[in-house]
């Protein structure tokens, strides 16, 4: 006999649990809005930077930590944004997403990211390799932009 609400617990150990942002900053030439998309050679994709949570890890404090590793800067998080659903590997995965702004850092390519690219977000949207992604475009600027 099951206690009430192990399924949900169940189902949150059979589903892939993972974390990133919506990275952006401001050019530092033209102060127009930049977001950043990690390629991952393994893939051969453009996306957010984000990953698998480890064991026990706020979800939160995980987007920061791939970040940090994916692109090499710290970032200053926001409002969470919508997550993603979808199968990996014929298993669940839920991405959890934060509009977060780079304050600092320095890009180096590593074996998982060998390149980074800050674009402007329709460049971004274009650029990025799952359809599902491009929505994280439109929610991040809602977040950026002032009440009316």
């Amino acid at each position: 006999m099951s206690s009430p609400g192990s399924g949900s617990a169940e189902h949150r150990t059979l589903t892939v649990q993972a974390a990133g942002c919506v990275l952006w900053r401001r050019s530092p030439v033209t102060g127009e809005l930049q977001l950043c998309l990690v390629h991952r050679p393994k893939y051969d994709d453009w996306s957010w930077p984000k990953g698998k949570l480890k064991r026990g890890e706020d979800p939160l404090a995980g987007a920061l930590r791939e970040v940090a590793e994916e692109t090499g800067h710290t970032a200053v998080p926001a409002v969470e944004l919508p997550s993603a659903h979808y199968l990996a590997g014929g298993r669940p995965k839920r991405v959890r997403y934060w509009a977060a702004e780079a304050v600092s850092g320095t890009f180096t390519p590593t074996d998982e990211v060998d390149r980074v690219l800050w674009l402007p977000p329709e460049a971004a949207r274009a650029r990025l390799t799952e359809p599902r992604d491009a929505d994280l475009v439109d929610a991040l600027l809602a977040t950026l932009r002032p009440a009316r």
